[in-house]
């Protein structure tokens, strides 16, 4: 195993920043002297931040040339800025927000990249060819299970061409207030699951009959693109016909075995890399999240919206307090104000449950070196990149444009993963600090490092170790383009994440901000 560095290391994120974090493994002890001639007056841990000038109580701590909280007793240069010295700031209001920056250059055009997909009769392009079935409510789940087993072992070797079998298993459906507000949000994020480019266009349901998310309700008409079938093929386990257990999931995988053979007919053809859409996320953030392995998505958005694609950055609590700087990106007024609607519809939420954004950082975020969710904030906007603001969706809408956009989802990695798959990603990039085995079934998720240590121990879990940015040994450009040609292999098949290796996915989970009775 490599040693640790020896010599003492801080990064300090903007020239007016009062505070650094260490980057040494491990931390630094008291008495430890660096090459400017800071010396630790306290044992300052790994990621942690040091203050660089005395500062009164009081006064800002800054960070990202952002004020991240204010003093609470006086802390002296060389000290130890623990969470506990660190008042949060106030929430920044949504009035006199700064409005779209006019003039902006348009960043340059990136041709010639190509990956290897699969055309679906609405024009969109999986990375995967994957045959998806889909439930009404969870009653059905334990019975589609069993029968995904049993396909997995007897059918889907018939297809070779297919890449998997996956349930749409959720926890909603019944017990629930379907006709109140927000109600309309699980719902069209079930239709929109089913309509993700990497299932080929194919839509296959099974419901239990008695529930209150009925077929119909869930894909009305229209509801399915033209060219995969108006309505979807059905299997109601309450049928009269269904005697018993047996008959269940024989039915079920009748209908599975003929959408088997339709995906098996399916190639992948050479297609630009403009029909990517890709999501990103963070994870067990840490304060290198902001440092290394953001930084280096960012500059892989900013590549993949100049090559033409789709990339959808969300978790609206770990944004909100950057809300000036996004306003100010968006392309027009219009998408500003829709930013500004979706973080007052979300501040209303939480003051519904009693809470603010401060209840979104962790444990693991604060042992990592995140004071507060101001601090956090600041770090995990960077994954978006320079591009202008194209577009905004609300929870569980699908993606129509291209370009950068904000797909608004609460910050649960869980929920946010589910939602930017009903948006329509075929590819996902998450990024960990503290670690975090994070994989969904549908897509390739690709897992980003922010910390050399956490690489070289979960070696067999992360893809792309952007640690060695804090080191020295790579800059954010150097990864952000291996992470941009990995991308590219991953969507082509070339290439499996060691999610995908190791078979390792999450439950999707449902944002149901409705009632549940």
């Amino acid at each position: 195993m490599e040693a640790p560095m020896t010599i003492p290391r801080t990064i300090r994120m903007h020239e007016n920043d009062n505070v650094a974090i260490v980057v040494n493994t491990g931390g630094l002890p008291a008495g430890t002297v660096f090459p400017d001639g800071l010396t630790l007056a306290t044992r300052v841990p790994e990621g942690h931040k040091v203050a660089l000038v005395d500062i009164a109580q009081g006064a800002p701590i800054v960070r990202y040339d952002v004020t991240i909280g204010h003093a609470l007793q006086p802390i002296a240069r060389g000290t130890w800025v623990e969470e506990s010295l660190v008042g949060m700031p106030a929430a920044r209001g949504l009035d006199d927000l700064p409005g779209p920056v006019r003039g902006r250059a348009p960043l340059a055009p990136l041709e010639g990249h190509t990956f290897e997909g699969f055309r679906n009769p609405d024009g969109s392009v999986g990375t995967r060819n994957i045959l998806a079935i889909s439930e009404t409510v969870q009653c059905v789940s334990g019975v589609v299970a069993f029968a995904v087993q049993r396909i997995k072992q007897e059918l889907l070797p018939k297809y070779p061409n297919v890449d998997d079998v996956v349930a749409i298993e959720h926890t909603y459906g019944c017990g629930v207030a379907i006709d109140a507000p927000g109600a309309e949000i699980p719902i069209r994020t079930l239709r929109n699951i089913a309509k993700n480019p990497n299932f080929g266009g194919r839509v296959m349901l099974v419901s239990l009959g008695c529930e209150k998310l009925q077929p119909a309700r869930m894909f009305p008409p229209g509801a399915i693109p033209i060219g995969s079938g108006e309505q979807p093929d059905t299997v109601c386990l309450q049928d009269a016909a269904h005697v018993g257990f047996g008959d269940m999931i024989a039915s079920i995988m009748r209908t599975a075995e003929q959408h088997l053979a339709e995906l098996d007919k399916r190639r992948r053809e050479t297609v630009p890399a403009s029909e990517l859409v890709v999501g990103v996320q963070c994870g067990g953030s840490d304060a290198f999240s902001g440092v290394t392995a953001n930084p280096a998505v960012g500059f892989a958005s900013d590549l993949l919206v100049r090559a033409g694609a789709a990339v959808m950055f969300s978790e609206t609590t770990e944004v909100r307090d950057g809300i000036a700087q996004l306003t100010a990106r968006a392309a027009d007024d219009a998408v500003a104000q829709a930013m500004i609607r979706e973080m007052a519809w979300y501040d209303a939420y939480l003051k519904r449950g009693g809470v603010d954004r401060s209840a979104n950082t962790t444990p693991g975020n604060k042992k990592g070196g995140l004071a507060n969710i101001t601090e956090k904030a600041m770090g995990s906007i960077i994954k978006s990149g320079t591009a202008p603001i194209a577009g905004v969706l609300a929870p569980g809408e699908k993606l129509q444009q291209k370009g950068l956009i904000y797909a608004a989802t609460p910050a649960s990695d869980f929920i946010c993963g589910t939602l930017q798959l009903a948006a329509g990603m075929n590819l996902h990039v998450f990024t960990t600090g503290r670690g975090t085995p994070y994989g969904l079934a549908a897509v390739p998720v690709v897992k980003v490092a922010t910390r050399d240590d956490l690489a070289r121990r979960w070696h067999d879990l992360m893809d792309i170790n952007a640690g060695r940015i804090a080191t020295g040994d790579a800059t954010i450009a150097d990864v952000g383009w291996e992470l941009f040609h990995f991308l590219l292999d991953v969507a082509s098949g070339r290439k499996k994440t060691w999610a995908e290796h190791w078979r390792l996915h999450n439950a999707l989970t449902l944002f149901n901000p409705a009632p549940v009775t």
